[in-house]
């Protein structure tokens, strides 16, 4: 009996709901992505069970507090990408967009899968390598095993079959199947790196997250960069018209300076490691000193970085007529007094919220947590304006403010003088449990969160609440969820839990009270209502229960689950 209860405790439950809700609105066109995702569910499902009852999960260093999360971090991404193949299917049956587009985003669902798989036939290897506990019997490894070669054999037919469907010949699907195997070996690869850089940092749900997330990233980018160096050496329907050569300028930009300051520290390590060699042979030189040169060899190669780097990529990938910073300001003054309106109205918010937050934090007996829900109503106020008025300049600023603070944690790991200090301070004022030392990443999970929704629907969307998926679940319905359950909160959902029944009903309902406003204000932009009140609220509902019953980070997750099912 104890065994059984653990098995099915509530965020396995949740997660199980998500699938079999977008498992059931699968067309029958989707068979193979289907039961390909029913099968990485039950790999998932087996290994989030037999790693949090094992020694195993004693062998990775993850953040205190938290469960493992394989079952939830496997999950989020391929359905999300299974989501939008749904909501381009129909699409497609109505001619509103063309086939090439529905064919890359199936590869980019099975890119997501291969992620996702390889990392779980990692953990497998793991978990079977480590010696069984009093709780499971021995003969649990035969099943464990063979459980393991079915989920494998079946992903690897599901594969071979969806991917010749969209093939015109043999070299052709194995030119993808090979594609899809660098996604699975990379991002192996890469969470191994994560999890020795990063110790205490995240459960391996969450680095889990991040890895697919870059990896797919990371292979977008390689992609469109090599199909537009060298036709020859892969094949242009691994690039959609969208991902590819007519992909919009603001993309471009946005994913050359994500993944060129995601790189930078690499770079500029390596320039300090060999500066500091040179210097200290030579010279003796006062701390002072060493910290300004330290600071000038890192902004300057900061700007070299951005101004030259970036941009060259960017115009070899899209055909820019200038250069993209001057695109960028061309795009701004386009509208000058919208967009200029916007950001003194951004700036302003900020400024006086900071500030006024930052006083608080440090004079009052205010709990932390409800501190930080001031600053998703602070996106709301924020976002909502611009999304409805101006979604394209709001893609643009979403980059932008995301480069900004991987510029300052940056900053802040490495203390680079003047600021890196002040800087640490400052954001520790709103950290939690979740954050450490070596990394802040609450900052990162709310911008994401608000950020990833809109970014996902700015091609082909049939359903106007998708973009603000991030927006609702976070700014409205998790701050509400918290206030609430923390100051009138007495029902919990589980013995060890701090989330209340009450905080997630008045969750639920301020969310559906915001799409009762937000429809009629869509309706007046030119938008047409196509989402069922029913489908609705089941997806407002399943969020809402996600946040209640996970330990991981669910700034990143809810945004995600919510997304996916308002696709639906």
């Amino acid at each position: 009996m104890a065994l059984s209860s653990s098995m099915l405790n509530g965020e396995r439950g949740v997660v199980v709901l998500i699938v079999c809700r977008v498992l059931y609105s699968l067309p029958l066109s989707l068979l193979c992505p289907g039961l390909n995702l029913a099968t990485l569910s039950l790999f998932a499902l087996f290994l989030d069970i037999r790693l949090d009852d094992s020694a195993a999960l004693s062998r990775f260093k993850t953040r205190p507090g938290a469960s493992s999360g394989i079952l939830l971090g496997a999950v989020t991404l391929p359905t999300v990408m299974i989501s939008k193949l749904i909501q381009l299917t129909r699409a497609y049956s109505l001619q509103q967009i063309e086939l090439q587009e529905l064919e890359h985003m199936t590869m980019q669902y099975w890119a997501t899968s291969a992620s996702c798989f390889g990392v779980l036939i990692f953990l497998c290897l793991v978990v079977l390598s480590t010696p069984n506990t009093k709780r499971f019997p021995r003969s649990f490894s035969v099943w464990d095993a063979t459980l393991s070669i079915f989920c494998v054999a079946s992903y690897a037919v599901t594969c071979c079959v969806s991917l010749a469907a969209i093939s015109h010949t043999g070299s052709n699907t194995v030119l993808k199947l090979m594609w899809e195997l660098y996604h699975g070996l990379v991002a192996v690869m890469l969470i191994q790196r994560l999890l020795d850089k990063f110790p205490s940092c995240a459960s391996i749900g969450e680095l889990l997250l991040v890895t697919v997330g870059l990896v797919l990233y990371f292979g977008d980018m390689l992609a469109c960069t090599i199909a537009k160096v060298s036709g020859s050496l892969i094949s242009t329907e691994l690039v959609s018209i969208k991902y590819g050569i007519r992909r919009s300028e603001i993309s471009i930009i946005i994913q050359g300076v994500v993944l060129g300051l995601l790189l930078f520290p690499l770079f500029i390590k390596y320039a300090l490691h060999l500066s500091e060699c040179y210097f200290n042979k030579r010279y003796s030189e006062a701390r002072q000193s060493n910290e300004i040169r330290t600071s000038l060899l890192f902004f300057s190669s900061l700007g070299f970085i951005l101004v030259v780097i970036i941009p060259s990529w960017m115009q070899i990938v899209q055909d820019f007529h200038v250069h993209p910073l001057l695109w960028v300001l061309t795009f701004v003054f386009s509208e000058p007094l919208k967009r200029l309106s916007l950001c003194i109205y951004w700036v302003s918010l900020i400024f006086a919220s900071v500030l006024r937050f930052y006083n608080i934090s440090k004079n009052s007996k205010i709990e932390r947590i409800l501190l930080r829900k001031y600053y998703h109503l602070l996106a709301v106020l924020m976002f909502v304006p611009a999304l409805i008025f101006q979604p394209k300049f709001l893609h643009l600023a979403f980059g932008a403010a995301l480069a900004v603070f991987l510029v300052l944690e940056i900053m802040r790991v490495w203390r680079i003088w003047p600021l890196g200090q002040l800087i640490h301070q400052f954001m520790t004022a709103f950290t939690d449990h979740r954050d450490s030392d070596l990394l802040i990443v609450s900052h990162f999970s709310l911008l994401l969160g608000c950020a990833l929704p809109i970014w996902m629907s700015s091609g082909f969307n049939d359903r106007p609440l998708a973009p603000f998926a991030g927006i609702l679940s976070l700014g409205i319905g998790d701050t509400m969820a918290s206030i609430v359950g923390y100051k009138y909160g007495v029902l919990r959902w589980s013995k060890t839990g701090k989330k209340t029944i009450e905080g997630t009903a008045a969750g639920i309902t301020s969310v559906l009270a915001a799409c009762s406003i937000l429809l009629p204000l869509l309706a007046s932009t030119g938008y047409i209502f196509t989402e069922h009140w029913f489908s609705l609220i089941l997806a407002v509902t399943v969020s809402s229960l996600l946040e209640a019953y996970t330990t991981q980070l669910d700034n990143a997750f809810i945004p995600l689950i919510f997304y996916s099912h308002l696709c639906l």
